[in-house]
């Protein structure tokens, strides 16, 4: 037989694996008798973890959600961190990654109190992937996260302070519409209610955020999803650099490739014009290179400067 710590950890494991045991068989499977699946179940209950027993002649073990996390696991803040990295590697694109994902989520949120899983729930429903990819931009604290998040979801009045871009800071009320992720920044799609339009803020911007326990009824959001409203209001900020290019290729194939961060206008079935703003000409540069088709550059100048810099570089890394 083997020890009891052993065999707690092996209970723990089939308990994992099936939603229902029957004490029969969950103490044939660990080779002990009834009584002793007794004292080993409330042995994990001791350790935090939610087992519950169904009595009779059929009665059997579960593990459920509980009151608290089992200690010595995860704490409630890593917990929710936990399923928000999970949840976004559901969404990946790498072969495998998603399905594993869904599949580790789903065990984490099986045993979460109700609390949390309220939290996780919220943050899933409330949050906009947009797909656009960039360099580390600043944290955002999870906490405030599912603040904004539940009051989302609850249609419920949002008040923080907010620090612009220039270091003004405000305080402001809100209907808080969704959050978006973009370019590995979080941001809010809110009405706000003392300027009277809708906006977008950075999350890493704002602070104390806090719930005011009224409900309003959702407006209509002024675009056909948040993650579209947070990229139309971005463009809407000055820009060091507006690039507009003419593309040998058909609007649909630059579409897929750079369609997330461009405008593809389509001039006829080969040609195209892309227009896109940075405040870096790296990542233009970059964009036109993955396209895999000559192109011209009509603005700005100093695109085709960097370009010709490029180029030289490459051609020296090749020895020609």
């Amino acid at each position: 037989m083997a020890n009891t710590s052993t065999r707690t950890l092996r209970l723990l494991s089939l308990l994992q694996t099936h939603r229902y045991w029957p004490g029969a068989e969950l103490a044939q499977r660990l080779e002990v008798s009834v009584r002793t699946l007794r004292r080993d179940i409330d042995r994990l209950r001791e350790l935090g973890y939610p087992v519950e027993a169904q009595r009779g002649v059929d009665g059997g073990y579960q593990l459920t959600a509980g009151a608290a996390l089992p200690p010595l696991v995860v704490d409630d803040e890593e917990a929710v961190a936990l399923a928000v990295g999970l949840q976004a590697a559901a969404r990946s694109a790498v072969e495998g990654l998603a399905e594993s994902s869904v599949r580790v989520l789903a065990k984490v949120v099986q045993v979460m109190p109700a609390r949390l899983r309220r939290q996780v729930e919220a943050l899933g429903a409330m949050t906009t992937p947009a797909g656009w990819d960039g360099p580390a931009r600043p944290g955002v604290d999870p906490g405030v996260l599912t603040v904004v998040a539940l009051a989302c979801r609850d249609s419920e009045y949002l008040r923080f302070s907010y620090t612009a871009a220039g270091g003004q800071h405000t305080d402001r009320h809100v209907e808080p519409h969704r959050l978006v992720s973009l370019g590995r920044r979080w941001y809010l799609a809110a009405y706000d209610l003392t300027r009277h339009q809708w906006r977008s803020f950075r999350v890493d911007r704002l602070t104390a955020p806090y719930g005011t326990g009224s409900r309003f009824r959702p407006r209509d959001l002024p675009a056909a999803d948040a993650a579209e409203f947070v990229r139309t209001s971005l463009g809407d900020l000055p820009h060091p650099y507006r690039v507009e290019v003419l593309v040998d290729a058909p609007a649909a194939a630059v579409r897929e490739r750079i369609g997330r961060w461009s405008t593809v206008e389509q001039l006829d079935a080969e040609h195209c014009r892309v227009r896109m703003t940075a405040d870096s000409l790296d990542w233009p540069t970059m964009a036109l290179g993955t396209l895999g088709a000559d192109f011209h550059v009509v603005d700005p100048p100093e695109l085709l400067e960097q370009i010709h810099e490029w180029g030289a570089r490459f051609k020296r890394a090749t020895g020609a």
